[in-house]
């Protein structure tokens, strides 16, 4: 392997009560994407995303000049690069340090400007502190390198990092808009969002009951979990398993 990719993000847990009947209720964030043959691909994943590098000095005196994945990442500083395959295990502990804490000066850290900006695209809707409580659940690593789907880095081998939290959502309406939401936006109408839209994607909500997720990967032997699934009718991106704490994956590292 001549370079091996990195990846660092914050996910997140999000949940809230139904209203009715007190299930914990788990958020995820649904995406549509036209695909290169015109047919559409819906999944759902947990909230959050690539965090920022905030100042690359430390970074670049364990690896050297800073080589991003992508002109993209490069545009926003997202800690998605390109490394000598020896350097992981040095940047992994630079990464689980500076994750470590919420207001580290090097890389972002905190959950808050990805859950604000994803629930601004999902629903319109201008998330604001009093809205939910954050509480951090751990890390979990991928170690061993797997290809990755992203649409701008395809096929490159990728270790993982993230910082996982919970997000409790406090806003009663809030979380009644959510379940209208993830109920009224089928995935049919999810698909002919993204298609009509110009860069071919659309993004909405769903909430499932929490348990119903986490059974339907407990169903399946440990060997067998690191996959897509579908609960309740609905296709679950296999990065939803970095948040679900209860279910053993052999390719996760869990650190509490």
């Amino acid at each position: 392997m001549s370079q091996l990719r990195v990846s660092v993000a914050t996910y997140n847990q999000v949940v809230f009560p139904h209203p009715e009947n007190g299930i914990t209720i788990l958020a995820l964030e649904r995406k549509a994407t036209v695909l290169l043959d015109g047919s559409v691909n819906i999944r759902a994943q947990p909230f959050g995303g690539g965090v920022k590098i905030l100042n690359p000095k430390s970074l670049k005196e364990i690896v050297g000049e800073i080589q991003f994945d992508s002109e993209r990442s490069e545009q926003e500083r997202d800690l998605r690069i390109l490394i000598d395959p020896s350097k992981w295990e040095d940047v992994k502990r630079y990464c689980l340090f500076c994750l470590e804490n919420p207001n580290d000066s090097e890389i972002e850290s905190a959950p808050d400007r990805e859950l604000v900006e994803e629930f601004d695209e999902t629903m319109g809707v201008q998330l604001n502190p009093g809205q939910y409580a954050v509480e951090p659940m751990g890390f979990v690593v991928e170690n061993t390198p797997v290809w990755t789907e992203n649409w701008y880095a395809r096929r490159s081998l990728t270790a993982r990092v993230y910082r996982t939290y919970r997000v409790k959502l406090l806003d009663a309406e809030l979380c009644k808009s959510l379940l209208d939401t993830s109920l009224e936006v089928s995935d049919q109408t999810l698909g002919m969002q993204a298609m009509k839209n110009k860069t071919g994607r659309a993004n909405s909500v769903l909430a499932l009951p929490l348990n119903s997720v986490t059974e339907a990967w407990l169903a399946l032997p440990p060997e067998l979990r690191y996959q897509k699934i579908k609960a309740d009718g609905y296709e679950l991106d296999e990065s939803t398993l970095v948040i679900l704490d209860d279910v053993d994956v052999p390719q996760y590292q869990r650190i509490n």
